[in-house]
């Protein structure tokens, strides 16, 4: 069994070749059939004209030369062809058919034709000589010697076909498959973890375009394994600041340094650290259930005023703590759409503890709701530092706003716009980032209004 393209490229260049013979054959010899008797015709045609002149003077009792009438009966001889002379309506021997012989007798000429000559089928042509039933008529054999060679000498020409198919097959296949072979190659030092792959986009268009797809999974790659190392890098981070405080208070604890009167201090300050640590791992777990599409979804009719207005209710008390006053723009009627509430809450939650984190106090906090014919838009506004338009360009992805600004302002993990995003993907829902008018940030959540049946 043929595996290997180069194999199977011979194999398929030789049957090509030898098809190509066939075929070949197979229109060439009705072709060559044809032009082969059409030249016999016009040959014995024009012996039998030849003949006739040089007989002439044989049949008017003139002065002839014996020496031309010979030269041509030798070579009429040599070629197979039989010459038979009419005189007074008689031939000079039988064989002739009547029909030949009437018409040279009736003084007219006999275009090439094929006749029984003794009995065998001849092309036969005659020319009257005179108005006194004389003249020649010359019989030779149909041209079958021409195809007969043609088809025995078949055979050479499919072994050279074979011969070309053998030679040009793995020629061929060795081009082919040298770029397929490199690009294997490449594959496994990838999969081995090596990025440094790159191969020459040379060749023709298919295998060009190959090697750029194969650099451009190369480029991929390194991306999104740098970006996976800093993600990994922020999340250790945010996972050892609560750890070291929570080890802190439990050694002073353990130790006796916190008394009495500090107790309930420490245990708090460590119960805030553990929900924090809690928040972060339950983050994790949700984006990954996310990227694996295992993520329980329950489609139900929502009405978005209500399920803002409750939203705002819950977070008004942490607001005000923050010295925020959170206000609400919500429309005077029910906004129904089928979507997860419990999801949709979790984005809010989401959205407004970032906003929290990073806006200033006294500063405004917007959570609205807006709707046209086909759509309901969530808002989450803001008056903090806000962010530029390259912030925009990557806001959604993992850690990316969290590395960026590390040291400059508060920031958490970096998972929650993700986790915003990837929630709202899984919803049928479309989240986007941009500039609020209170100077901060806003984010916009649109989702499709219920379908009224």
């Amino acid at each position: 069994m043929l595996k290997s393209l180069a194999a199977r490229t011979a194999l398929v260049t030789c049957i090509v070749a030898v098809l190509s013979v066939i075929v070949t054959a197979a229109v060439g010899i009705p072709l060559t059939a044809t032009q082969t008797n059409k030249a016999a015709r016009q040959r014995l045609a024009d012996d039998t004209k030849l003949t006739a002149e040089l007989m002439r003077p044989r049949f008017n009792n003139t002065p002839r030369n014996p020496a031309d009438e010979a030269g041509v009966a030798k070579r009429l001889a040599d070629q197979g062809i039989q010459v038979y002379l009419i005189r007074a309506g008689q031939p000079d021997r039988a064989g002739l058919p009547a029909g030949v012989v009437k018409l040279i007798a009736a003084g007219q000429n006999v275009e090439v034709r094929l006749a029984r000559v003794d009995g065998e089928l001849q092309l036969v042509a005659g020319r009257a000589i005179g108005k006194d039933g004389n003249g020649v008529v010359l019989a030779e054999a149909p041209p079958g010697g021409a195809l007969a060679r043609f088809a025995s000498q078949l055979w050479i020409a499919l072994l050279a076909g074979l011969a070309a198919g053998l030679i040009a097959g793995p020629l061929l296949a060795r081009r082919i498959a040298r770029p397929i072979r490199n690009v294997a190659t490449a594959a496994k030092r990838l999969s081995a973890g090596d990025r440094s792959v790159t191969l020459s986009p040379d060749g023709p268009a298919e295998v060009a375009e190959l090697a750029q797809a194969v650099n451009g999974l190369t480029a991929a790659l390194a991306t999104s394994e740098g970006r996976e190392r800093d993600f990994l890098l922020s999340v250790s981070h945010e996972l050892r600041t609560p750890l070291t405080t929570i080890r802190g208070y439990a050694e002073a604890l353990a130790d006796g340094v916190v008394g009495a009167e500090g107790a309930q201090r420490a245990g708090q300050t460590v119960l805030d650290e553990a929900e924090r640590l809690d928040r972060l791992i339950a983050d994790l777990l949700v984006l990954a259930r996310l990227e694996a599409a295992d993520l329980p979804i329950e489609v139900v009719e929502v009405d978005l005023t209500q399920l803002l207005a409750t939203a705002a209710e819950a977070w008004g008390g942490r607001a005000a703590q923050a010295g925020l006053l959170l206000r609400t723009e919500l429309p005077p009627f029910a906004v129904p759409v089928l979507t997860d509430p419990g999801r949709i809450r979790q984005i809010i939650d989401g959205l407004l503890e970032n906003a929290l984190r990073v806006v200033p106090e006294q500063a405004p906090l917007v959570l609205a709701l807006f709707t046209d014919a086909t759509s309901a838009r969530i808002e989450v506004r803001d008056g903090g530092p806000g962010f530029t338009d390259e912030d925009l360009a990557v806001a959604f992805e993992r850690g990316a706003l969290s590395r960026r600004y590390q040291g400059m302002r508060k920031v958490g993990s970096g998972l929650g716009l993700a986790l915003a995003a990837r929630l709202s993907r899984r919803l049928g829902a479309r989240i986007e980032a941009g500039h609020a008018p209170e100077g901060g940030a806003k984010f916009t959540v649109t989702t499709p209004l219920r379908t009224v049946p």
